[in-house]
């Protein structure tokens, strides 16, 4: 927070310093209605070339300052839906009439897809806009997961409010190649790099829109905006005033209630206040199928007498018995080589009574009109929130939260912005660590034996037992099992409960399972955006950030003192319009340097050509290249899993041994991380045809290179080759901490390429007001052709195929949405959990029903009404039905 309060002072001295902007005590106020002579609340009115604007009331009126000392002044008028339109006005007015057309137009104004306003029809990649209306009706309780019902969006819920969004594929319950920003700040946590849905982001009741760039665009946005950006726009307190709340309650005790206030004092200062508050039963995984070989060579089958690994049982620990262990009796020898392992305890188990998933927000803005050109702004953003997250392990984030402090300089033509963000980990822990020390606890106070070390002892006693009673060997494992089962720590019992509470307590590492990272990330941006005419800008923009990691040495190298990491980038981006604005031709070019690695140019061309008497059927065509930067995980991480060490890798590389079901392999050598980089081609069209039926289609062709995966083999934690001898010491479970020599898991790149292509199409279709048809169908494709290692792990995790059909209206006070959602299985791949998932589906609805003389609207919904097999994570929880009934109250 103190680096941002520079900004802050500058801020406030600027709001004292400052005159008002000169303007007349006379201005322009009317009324915005449709075709049909009715009111349109909520339409945007500015004064055109200025910052100065403000949103229709319930009765659809506004009014504006103008100043018409220096001549006729022009006003904008839009909303969602209609089309927009220009007035201009030679003297103040106080009785204006606008009445906005209907219609199914692409002429929104997006700001993401190049930085600067465009319309949506010119836009020159594939972008999604969801507006304020479209998200009120979203039935699930995190307004992210909703995004599924798009196209190209993939959407990865690990929990009730924790989600990933990702394009183009590479989905991940983290999304580490697609950057989410709200009012252009990225929300991300420092510690985890981890865009977690809305959680840290903004209330539903203050989002205006919603734009999602699919695929790269580091031209603009620098490293990770790989595979898209999100882009969340909060709502304008001088543009939209009043109080709205709305409370919502349903199934799994869900309630969720949210508040925002904006007012405008005089002409200059505006503030809003927005909080919300949610709580819920979460959903919780139960996999119970054998963890993957591939993470667990030594794993055994599922109803093994043996015992085996399951993906959502923790604390399964293993013992390769071996002859020499000191068991009292001796190992017997028929065991000698074989794998036991412990029934562990499932995520219910362990979670207990913690089985709430929460977030709490409260962002307060304050803005302040220095001239009609600029504005100033300061705000904060103060998010806690519990829920279960999945990457290495399964992560039980509890009060996990971020506080983010902002500033920023706008004028009509160049911006400068400052962010400081700061997490903690508060009572978060992790099951696997959870699980694990459960079982090494001691099995009575002041005991020097743990209950992994009885169970194993007594599995050996009880089979010897068998087999001198004359039972065969698989009847013996069986009866030894049973034995054996007995002596695992009970979860009904006051010693777990204890234990419990004591290891999730305990951020000691290895020995208690409690996370508290407490990074910073500290942001500045810059921009200007330059004009040469009326058809050619160019805009030149900067920005810099710095990583400041700290966890206690409890999953980063930082044992002494914080990690610090910077990032710096500069870019512009040249546009020309050409042939009666019906040919736009852009090009942009970003550079960027870091502390880790060498710099990295991220260049897009780009050309859009608008045709038909309104230019609405448009062409568009584009390259770009882009790169992602290893997360602050992937360079810095050292995290003990017990059967893994994962170590970061920006020092000098490792070299060890392949592993496999027999144990050491062939030789291994891994370099340095360095950039993952991408290369895309992309067409599409978008048309509106007879001022019904939208289209939007998109193709495109990406090869990623350096590609970024995890690799597992046996090493030294110090980088160097273990020698025989160390490797003798160490097997055969290459576990025990005191050895230099483990099973290690570090993120390197691929020596070769792995190429993808797809396409998308989205149609809409007004047959009247009160019914629109939607439809959209997605298809991406992972070409393994040229992959020559057959175990070579991409991550892909996206469905080939995926479809939405889908209706909404409005119809007198009733409106209404409809979904369903198709996605077909595919391989899913963590360090987590590796599997198939099977096709997943699920249909959302609302109904809104309007009180015009209460400003209220009552509402009723469900996400996933027919309960179906909705699991988008291997390893994560079935996503299943959520109905409730709620109140919004809207008072312009």
């Amino acid at each position: 927070m103190r680096q941002l309060y520079p900004c802050l002072l500058a801020l406030g001295g600027a709001l004292l310093a400052t005159p008002a902007f000169a303007q007349s005590e006379a201005g322009v106020s009317g009324v915005v209605r449709n075709d049909a002579g009715q009111p349109i609340p909520g339409a945007t009115v500015f004064l055109k070339g200025t910052l100065i604007g403000t949103g229709t009331n319930h009765m659809g009126q506004f009014s504006l300052p103008a100043d018409f000392s220096r001549g006729p002044v022009t006003i904008s008028i839009s909303f969602v839906g209609y089309e927009s339109r220009e007035l201009e006005l030679s003297k103040p007015t106080p009785d204006v009439v606008v009445t906005l057309n209907e219609a199914v137009t692409l002429n929104e104004v997006v700001v993401a897809a190049s930085r600067v306003e465009e319309s949506l029809q010119q836009a020159p990649v594939t972008i999604e806009k969801v507006g304020a209306q479209q998200i009120m009706r979203v039935p699930p309780p995190d307004v992210l997961a909703s995004l599924n019902n798009y196209k190209g969006i993939d959407v990865n819920s690990s929990s009730m409010v924790m989600s990933s969004l990702s394009t183009r594929g590479f989905n991940s319950p983290k999304s580490e190649r697609v950057i989410q920003l709200v009012d252009y700040f990225d929300t991300q946590s420092p510690s985890l790099n981890v865009n977690s849905g809305n959680l840290t982001g903004i209330p539903e009741l203050d989002i205006a829109s919603i734009e999602v760039i699919h695929g790269p665009a580091s031209a603009l946005y620098g490293a990770n905006a790989f595979n898209g950006v999100v882009l969340l726009n909060s709502k304008d307190p001088f543009v939209t005033e009043g109080l709205s709340a709305r409370v919502r309650g349903g199934e799994r005790s869900y309630i969720d209630g949210q508040l925002r206030y904006a007012k405008k004092i005089g002409n200059k200062l505006a503030f809003k206040l927005v909080g919300s508050y949610l709580t819920a039963q979460d959903w919780q995984a139960s996999n119970f199928d054998p963890t993957n070989k591939r993470l667990v060579p030594t794993n055994n089958d599922a109803n093994s007498p043996l015992g085996y690994d399951a993906v959502n049982r923790y604390g399964d620990v293993s013992n390769t018995f071996r002859a020499g262990q000191p068991f009292p009796t001796g190992v017997s020898p028929e065991l000698v080589g074989k794998t036991v392992f412990m029934p562990g305890f499932t995520e219910q188990t362990l979670i207990g009574n913690d089985d709430k998933a929460q977030s709490f927000k409260v962002v307060p803005t304050m803005s302040y009109l220095l001239t009609d050109k600029l504005k100033a702004t300061v705000s904060a953003s103060f998010a806690r929130g519990t829920a279960s997250y999945q990457s290495a392990s399964r992560y039980r984030l509890r009060d996990f939260g971020t506080n983010q402090y902002r500033g920023e300089l706008k004028g009509d033509r160049w911006f400068l912005r400052g962010s400081s963000t700061q997490d903690f980990g508060n009572n978060s822990y992790d099951l696997g660590f959870l699980g694990a020390f459960l079982q090494t606890s001691p099995n009575a106070e002041g005991s020097s034996t743990s209950y992994a070390q009885q169970y194993f002892g007594t599995y050996n006693f009880a089979y010897k037992q068998a087999r001198a009673a004359g039972l065969t060997p698989e009847q013996a494992l069986l009866a030894a099992q049973r034995e054996a089962n007995k002596q695992q720590l009970d979860p009904n019992s006051e010693r777990f409960s204890q234990l419990r509470s004591k290891i999730i307590s305990d951020p000691t590492p290895g020995v208690g399972a409690r996370l508290k990272p407490s990074s910073l990330l500290n942001e500045g941006n810059a921009q200007y955006d330059f004009r040469f005419g009326q058809h050619t800008n160019l805009i030149v923009g900067a920005s810099y950030r710095k990583f400041r990691l700290g966890s206690n040495g409890q999953f980063f190298s930082d044992d002494n003192q914080r990690i610090q990491n910077h990032e710096l980038g500069g870019y512009t981006q040249l546009a020309h319009q050409m042939l009666d604005d019906r040919l736009k031709l852009a090009l942009a070019v970003r550079v960027d340097d870091f502390k880790n690695f060498d710099p990295a140019v991220s260049p897009r061309a780009s050309v859009v050509y608008s045709a038909g008497a309104n230019k609405q059927h448009s062409f568009r065509a584009s390259y770009g290249k882009a790169f992602r930067s290893p997360t602050q995980l992937d360079q810095y991480v050292r995290l003990d899993v017990g059967q893994v060490l994962l170590l970061g890798n920006v020092g000098n590389g490792f070299q060890g041994y392949a592993l496999n079901a027999q144990g050491v392999g062939g030789e291994v050598n891994l370099a340095p991380l360095k950039l993952e980089r991408l290369s895309t081609y992309e067409g599409g069209y978008r048309g509106v045809f007879a001022n019904k039926l939208s289209v939007d289609v998109n193709y495109f062709r990406s090869s990623y290179n350096d590609f970024i995966g995890g690799r597992r083999f046996i090493g030294n934690t110090n980088g160097t080759r273990p020698t025989p001898q160390e490797l003798q010491a160490a097997a055969p479970q290459f576990q025990n901490k005191a050895l230099p020599t483990r099973v290690l898991q570090v993120w390197t790149n691929a020596d070769q390429e792995v190429r993808t292509q797809g396409a998308a199409v989205g149609l809409s279709y007004n047959v009247a007001k009160p019914l629109s048809l939607t439809a959209n169908y997605s298809l991406n494709v992972l070409d393994r052709s040229n992959i020559a290692d057959p175990e070579f792990q991409t991550y892909f995790n996206t469905p080939k195929h995926k479809y939405n059909v889908g209706a909404n209206g409005t119809t007198g006070q009733f409106s209404y949405s409809l979904n369903y959602r198709w996605a077909q299985g595919h391989l899913y791949e963590t360090p987590f959990a590796i599997g198939e998932l099977s096709d997943y589906s699920a249909l959302d609805a609302y109904v809104g029903y309007a009180l015009p003389k209460l400003a209220s609207t009552l509402q009723v919904g469900a996400s996933n009404i027919l309960d179906s097999n909705n699991v988008q994570i291997y390893g994560g929880p079935q996503i299943g039905r959520l109905a409730y009934v709620g109140l919004l109250v809207d008072i312009k």
